[in-house]
């Protein structure tokens, strides 16, 4: 058999093997795109596997609250492809697909010894609905853990809270950062275009352009060429914010995996330099990696160092940036998986790392120089707590304005939710050093 014959799988064979990754603890937004490359699905083919994998996994535990009625057996006595397969044709029934397709062809690509189970249940979900009798908790209906949606409606408003965590349910806008040292937006909207894709203004960043019909990002010419950059238009936000100019020495403290630090470089260009910290080895080589793909490998200095002490002289830098690790609430509808792995317990030692992070970042920047601080997450110990701790306790700082609408004034910064301008959600504060 050719290495050709191995690939030929369905769309749902590709689903179910990567739902049981992910329930391995892999990474759907990693591993999804390598597996669908070395599939000879075609582009629409492609896609349905795409919208079955998230899907799936966004809307978890509201598909295990319907199944669930129809099984005797729990979710944790199932083997993972057994447990995969039935949450797969459960979620093809909610959304639609032919019950004959949702269940005849997920049983096939069952585990054989459960098929008989699998297209018991499937049959039964399919007997109930549609309509299917809605969950009689707001958690479930959402498809979040309790935590995250008693958090953030305390903390944001219910109306808000509800609105994020929907729209973070939904699949997320493609963007693209053109790469101004070899493009134009002009120039990279009429490339793209000529290749058949969909192609509109950014809605919060002008200079973004937002595609659909494009694909496998990777396998773009103008991508793969480093003519454009894949990004949300909110991180694309926090490049503007840091206001790099041309010439000047810029240090990201939690670079990887590169896309604003890369960002930056082309912002200070050939003259300036972007000192690019990050403690995970494998993620500062994919700033590497992104700065060979657009050039800019001469305007990029990667270090392999902790945030909380860079190696860059006190005072040297015209801006650094902490784009801090934290609990990625902002980009659920990127990382599906993630709602169900995040622990409310890990809030308190992230903000703790972010707050050190930032006096590490401090220490760099010169008089005059900024401190811009970054998370895409939503809990308010995490964005406003933190801003609020810098205000108080690094006294040479004084905050910024904040960024105007659809940002939202949020203590010392401003919070960006997901359905405010359709991107990741975001929060930024910024500081002047003044003495």
């Amino acid at each position: 058999m050719t290495e050709r014959a191995t690939e030929q799988v369905t769309e749902r064979q590709v689903a179910v093997d990567v739902l049981v990754r992910v329930d391995e603890g892999a990474y759907a937004n990693l591993l999804l795109p390598a597996r669908l490359r070395a599939s000879d699905l075609d582009a629409r083919a492609c896609a349905f596997a795409t919208d079955l994998v998230y899907g799936t996994l966004r809307e978890q535990r509201r598909i295990d609250a319907l199944w669930l009625q129809h099984s005797h057996r729990p979710a944790d006595h199932l083997d993972a492809r057994t447990r995969a397969a039935v949450r797969l044709g459960t979620y093809q029934l909610l959304h639609g697909v032919a019950s004959h397709a949702a269940v005849g062809e997920t049983v096939e690509v069952a585990p054989e010894r459960a098929r008989g189970f699998v297209n018991a249940v499937l049959r039964a979900v399919a007997a109930a609905g549609p309509p299917w009798p809605e969950p009689d908790d707001l958690a479930t209906e959402l498809s979040y853990p309790d935590w995250i949606v008693d958090r953030l409606s305390a903390e944001l408003g219910a109306d808000d809270a509800h609105a994020a965590l929907r729209t973070m349910n939904t699949a997320p806008s493609v963007a693209l950062r053109p790469s101004a040292s070899c493009t134009t937006v002009e120039e990279l909207d009429r490339e793209l275009r000529a290749h058949g894709v969909d192609v509109e203004a950014g809605h919060l960043v002008p200079h973004a352009l937002l595609v659909r019909g494009a694909g496998d990002l990777a396998r773009l010419p103008a991508v793969a060429e480093g003519r454009a950059t894949p990004q949300d238009e909110a991180s694309q936000a926090i490049i503007d914010l840091v206001g790099a100019e041309p010439g000047a020495r810029v240090a990201d403290l939690a670079a990887g995996p590169g896309g604003k630090a890369t960002g930056l470089a082309e912002r200070v260009g050939s003259d300036g330099v972007v000192f690019a910290g990050e403690s995970n080895p494998r993620r500062l080589q994919l700033v590497v990696r992104a700065a060979d793909r657009l050039g800019l490998a001469a305007a990029i200095a990667p270090v392999l160092a902790d945030g909380r002490s860079p190696p860059i002289a006190p005072g040297s830098c015209d801006a650094v940036l902490v784009d801090a690790p934290c609990t990625g609430l902002g980009v659920l509808r990127r990382r599906p998986e993630a709602r169900w792995r995040i622990d409310e317990s890990q809030i308190e030692p992230l903000s703790a790392l972010q707050r050190d992070l930032l006096v590490g970042g401090a220490s760099a920047v010169r008089r005059g120089g900024r401190l811009v601080y970054s998370v895409c997450t939503l809990t308010a110990e995490e964005t406003l707590g933190v801003a609020a701790w810098v205000s108080e306790h690094l006294t040479d700082f004084v905050p910024l304005p904040r960024p105007e609408a659809p940002w939202r004034p949020a203590g010392h910064g401003a919070l960006l939710l997901p359905q405010d301008a359709g991107t990741d959600g975001m929060f930024v504060a910024r500081w002047e050093r003044v003495r």
